[in-house]
């Protein structure tokens, strides 16, 4: 059975830094490009970041360039967020999630993705920006 499962959310002040992490199972991790998405109280999902099977190529939203990362670890069938500089509007709730299709990338940034739009998310990890 798939499942994946965020950890590392939290509330942090405006400026820092979090790390989330999701550790997938039951599917072939190193086929998959896999994203984080994220949806704020009241508000529509949004596409965070993207990589690749093989973490050759990522792609971010706007909001996220230059202060987000998205990495992977194949061995260890996980996927992480490595989020800097936080502010108030990136308070949300972030999702782990699977493409639908095997090494190619059916979701970009600069879309309104939904999430069945892809195979599979987690249950989400909140993150709260305030001070």
């Amino acid at each position: 059975q798939e499942q994946l499962v965020e950890s590392g959310g939290g509330l942090v002040q405006p400026g820092g830094s979090l790390r989330l992490s999701c550790a997938a199972s039951g599917f072939t991790f190193s086929r998959y490009w896999m994203y984080w998405v994220r949806q704020a109280p009241g508000k529509g999902l949004e596409f965070v970041a993207g990589i690749d099977n093989d973490a050759y190529k990522t792609s971010y939203e706007d909001f996220a360039k230059g202060r987000f990362t998205i990495s992977r670890d194949n061995a260890k069938n996980s996927l992480d967020l490595q989020m800097n500089s936080l502010q108030s509007d990136d308070t949300a709730v972030y999702y782990c999630a699977k493409d639908r299709f095997t090494y190619v990338p059916s979701v970009r940034p600069g879309t309104s993705p939904k999430f069945t739009d892809f195979h599979s998310r987690g249950q989400g990890t909140q993150v709260t920006v305030s001070s």
